[in-house]
């Protein structure tokens, strides 16, 4: 099944951090990727996200303006499950841990 892309706008890439904010139309995708560093999510709507790890799939019930922190992980797609926008703020830390 082809799903639209969802769409990444890069606002900060320096040498410390790579924050992009990411729009999904109805049902768009990421399309299967995996973080180079750990990150955090500002969700800016509230709604269900569909996370697919090749293994499993479980939807995210994400709320507006509640973060969440992610390590490195392994390969997977997010989907957005709504019949709305979603959208999200992402921040990637290029620093390593002290």
């Amino acid at each position: 099944m082809s799903r639209p892309a969802a769409q990444p706008t890069v606002q900060v890439d320096n040498d410390r951090v790579l924050v992009t904010l990411w729009r999904f139309a109805p049902g768009a995708e990421t399309t299967w990727h995996r973080h180079g560093y750990d990150y955090v999510v500002v969700p800016l709507t509230t709604g269900k996200l569909q996370i697919d790890d090749g293994k499993t799939q479980r939807l995210a019930e994400l709320t507006a303006g509640q973060s969440y922190y992610r390590p490195v992980g392994i390969e997977h797609n997010v989907i957005n499950a709504n019949e709305h926008e979603f959208v999200f703020v992402e921040i990637e830390f290029k620093t390593p841990q002290a």
